[in-house]
């Protein structure tokens, strides 16, 4: 029975940094119908943001560099909220009201951040950032001039191709002049290990039941991450906008709502809350260009399972599918269905991490045969926008 409780326990915490992705991608696919297929790749952004920010405390030497974990949730939140913000501004803005456009375009944006983090190095990120300053300075002072509407193909005809031109010659130049010393990339193909303070690494004790610091940390931030999430939508002017928009685009509008800058927002958010279980990701394994995959298609299955934009949906849901998954997986039913061969004899096949993905993939279609708006269906004004 300890064991089992110890199970539930580990269960639980796995469907806590589910929830923490899932929340993310309830405000993006939920509330805005996008279907960010980057998603994962958001959470791996912040993985390996806390992967650099732990590097930078241990130079700073004890103690700083066991409190490094709490500068690294908040820098993980701010980073991948950045390039959510990017992701929104550059692709997804371009293709609201076609989902299968919006899928494949992102899925192609997951591809790209997964090369970007195997050969990323400072000749890149100088190359991108002088395109970026030269190509968007152009464009900021060029558009204030009254006809750029007339002279916009123009614009990307010339300086698109010449800020690319000039980036990739400055690249090169500080390639061949400082060889590797620029060109070795930061992280590589290889996973990375992120590992946990002192003060995280010892577990509470409660008779023979034992509960590591690390997961109950994380259970703490996702409480933390909900009740936040709660708070802005519910307490917040911006939230207010945010569900505004969400029931009645074309009504908010017409009130005086920037629903550009409301998606914006809200894409910057929900890929912020990714960042964030990056984070709690990183402390309970090894950190890699494919950790995001491994997440997407079980936070997706929350959101779904839980009811489209309903928080206390993906709770449950995340809660159930973490636990059910860990529990599959662990083989935990095997003494308690021993009784039963032929149910024992069925667990102990799926007791895999990939075979028990099977069969709560198998169970959740199941589920949505009976109930396909999830647990929590919309109602009313929401389900009619």
């Amino acid at each position: 029975m300890v064991e089992f409780l110890n199970v539930i326990f580990n269960g639980i915490s796995i469907g806590s940094v589910l929830l923490i992705a899932a929340l993310g991608l309830a405000v993006v696919f939920g509330l805005m119908g996008v279907i960010n297929m980057a998603h994962g790749e958001l959470i791996m952004l912040g993985a390996y943001t806390t992967f650099v920010v732990q590097n930078v405390f241990r130079g700073l030497g004890s103690p700083l560099s066991e409190t490094y974990i709490i500068f690294a949730i908040p820098m993980a939140f701010l980073v991948t909220a950045l390039v959510g913000l990017l992701l929104e501004k550059g692709v997804v803005r371009f293709l609201y009201g076609r989902p299968l456009e919006t899928l494949l375009a992102t899925w192609g944006v997951s591809l790209i951040l997964q090369q970007f983090v195997r050969s990323v190095n400072w000749v890149l990120v100088i190359g991108l950032t002088l395109f970026c300053l030269l190509f968007f300075g152009a464009w900021w002072v060029v558009s204030r001039r009254p006809d750029f509407d007339r002279i916009r193909n123009l614009f990307f005809t010339i300086i698109l191709p010449l800020s690319a031109a000039i980036s990739v010659v400055i690249g090169v130049v500080l390639a061949q002049t400082y060889k590797l010393a620029v060109t070795q990339p930061w992280f590589g193909a290889q996973n990375v290990n992120v590992t946990a303070p002192k003060w995280l690494q010892d577990g509470l004790n409660i008779g023979a039941l034992r509960l590591p610091y690390t997961r109950l940390f994380i259970i703490f931030l996702t409480i933390l991450c909900v009740a936040g999430i709660y708070y802005f939508f519910q307490r917040t002017a911006w939230g207010l906008r945010i569900r505004a928009v969400t029931q009645n685009r074309s009504m908010s509008s017409c009130l005086g709502i920037p629903t550009q800058k409301v998606d914006a927002l809200t894409f910057a958010l929900g890929s912020g809350l990714a960042g964030v279980a990056g984070c709690a990701i990183s402390l309970l394994g090894s950190v890699g260009p494919n950790t995001g995959q491994n997440y997407i298609v079980d936070t997706f299955m929350v959101v779904v399972v839980g009811g489209v934009g309903k928080l206390v949906g993906s709770i449950v849901a995340a809660l159930a599918i973490g636990t059910v998954s860990y529990i599959i997986g662990s083989n935990a039913l095997a003494p308690l269905l021993s009784p039963i061969p032929p149910l024992a004899d069925l667990f102990a096949f799926f007791a895999t991490t990939s075979m028990a993905k099977v069969m709560v993939f198998a169970l959740i279609i199941i589920f949505l045969q009976v109930r396909p708006a999830g647990l929590f269906p919309q109602k009313g004004r929401t389900v009619d926008a």
